[in-house]
C-alpha cells in the first residue's frame, strides 16, 4: 500500500505563498520519508486539487490523506474541498481519499500561536 499526503491551501497569486506551501510539504516529507507528500491549491493557481489527485494516482498512491491547511471551518472547508476531493477521487477507483481534521481544529493550535510570540522583557 502506498500512502500519500495532500496538503491543500486556499491558493494565492503571490509566488511566495506557493513557495511557503512547498516548504511546509518539504518539512513534512523530511520527517516522514515513508509518506509521499503533495500540495494543491483550492483556487487561483496550480496545482489544482484535481491535478494533484491525478498525480497521486499516477504515482501509485492508493491511500490519500488530504490535509486542509485552514484555520476555520468555512465554506471552502465544509463544502468545496470535500466535493472536489470526492469528484477527483471518483476517477481513480483504487484510490481511497479521506480528509483529515483542519489545522485550526487541533488542540495544539494554541501552543503554536504562543510559540510565535516574541519573548517578554
Amino acid at each position: 500500500m502506498s500512502r500519500g499526503l495532500l496538503i491543500v491551501d486556499h491558493g494565492s497569486r503571490r509566488p511566495e505563498a506557493h513557495g511557503h506551501l512547498e516548504w511546509i510539504a518539504g518539512q513534512v516529507g523530511a520527517r516522514r520519508p515513508d509518506l509521499r507528500v503533495y500540495v494543491a491549491h483550492l483556487e487561483l493557481v496550480e496545482p489544482s486539487i484535481e491535478a494533484a489527485v491525478e498525480r497521486c494516482a499516477a504515482d501509485g498512491v492508493n491511500e490519500l490523506i488530504v490535509h486542509p491547511l485552514f484555520l476555520a471551518p468555512g465554506r471552502h472547508l465544509q463544502e468545496d474541498l470535500p466535493q472536489r476531493i470526492a469528484r477527483a477521487a471518483e476517477r481513480f477507483p483504487g484510490l481511497n481519499a479521506r480528509i483529515a481534521p483542519w489545522l485550526g481544529s487541533r488542540p495544539g493550535i494554541a501552543d503554536l500561536i504562543l510559540e510565535t510570540l516574541p519573548p517578554t522583557d
